[in-house]
């Protein structure tokens, strides 16, 4: 896999969404919308959990609304905008591995703390989804793979049927692009699940980790 940005962070997307939903009993904190299952589940089994899933759609919607208005205003004070939103992605993904190894295991996903968490999660991988949106907009999504499955799909398709020319060109480089893309996030949830099993909750010592190469490869491309 090559290392550059879009793969690295559907890497830690995958991972933060898996550990978030192990750790939180069934909170997507990367695929919000995906908790309006979850909050059907939960009123259906009386399971904890329904305030941080109810909190999870309307903090990412905030989250993003502020991270957009920070990208007209960083740039007037001397900053970078991607760097910076870096950054402040890096410091929360810090904070929920704080909180997580100080008050963690949670034995309620209703307690204060695991909703604090979960919503300092939740409000990373808004960041993570705006600067997709704002700065990596060619780049395949980081955090949700459904619309990208699907595109890889219709561009097998399309090879298969036969796409020549420039068509072809551009099916297959999409679809290497997507591929990578899904891998990654696969493979960051996969790895989320056996570090929760064998490290518990220091397993949420890894985003950040992940999160402060993604700022370290920035750096080094913008030199």
């Amino acid at each position: 896999m090559k290392l550059t940005l879009p793969p690295l962070l559907s890497l830690n997307g995958g991972y933060v969404d898996t550990i978030g939903f192990l750790a939180s009993q069934g909170l997507f904190t990367a695929h919000v919308t995906g908790n309006f299952v979850t909050i059907a589940a939960t009123l259906l089994h009386g399971t904890s959990g329904l305030a941080a899933k109810l909190l999870a759609l309307p903090v990412f919607c905030a989250v993003v609304v502020v991270t957009r208005l920070l990208s007209g205003l960083l740039p007037r004070i001397g900053l970078q905008v991607l760097a910076s939103m870096l950054v402040v992605k890096l410091g929360l993904l810090v904070l929920a591995a704080m909180l997580a190894l100080i008050y963690g295991p949670f034995a309620t996903a209703d307690s204060g703390v695991a909703i604090v968490t979960g919503m300092v999660l939740v409000s990373a991988m808004a960041i993570q989804n705006a600067i997709h949106r704002i700065h990596l907009a060619n780049a395949p999504p980081t955090t949700l793979m459904t619309g990208t499955t699907t595109q890889i799909m219709i561009d097998i398709a399309d090879l298969l049927h036969g796409a020549v020319g420039e068509a072809r060109g551009t099916a297959k480089a999409r679809l290497g692009r997507m591929a990578v893309s899904v891998f990654a996030f696969a493979l960051g949830c996969g790895l989320a699940a056996l570090a929760y099993i064998a490290l518990g909750n220091w397993a949420f010592s890894v985003p950040p980790v992940l999160a402060l190469v993604v700022l370290g490869l920035h750096a080094r491309v913008a030199e």
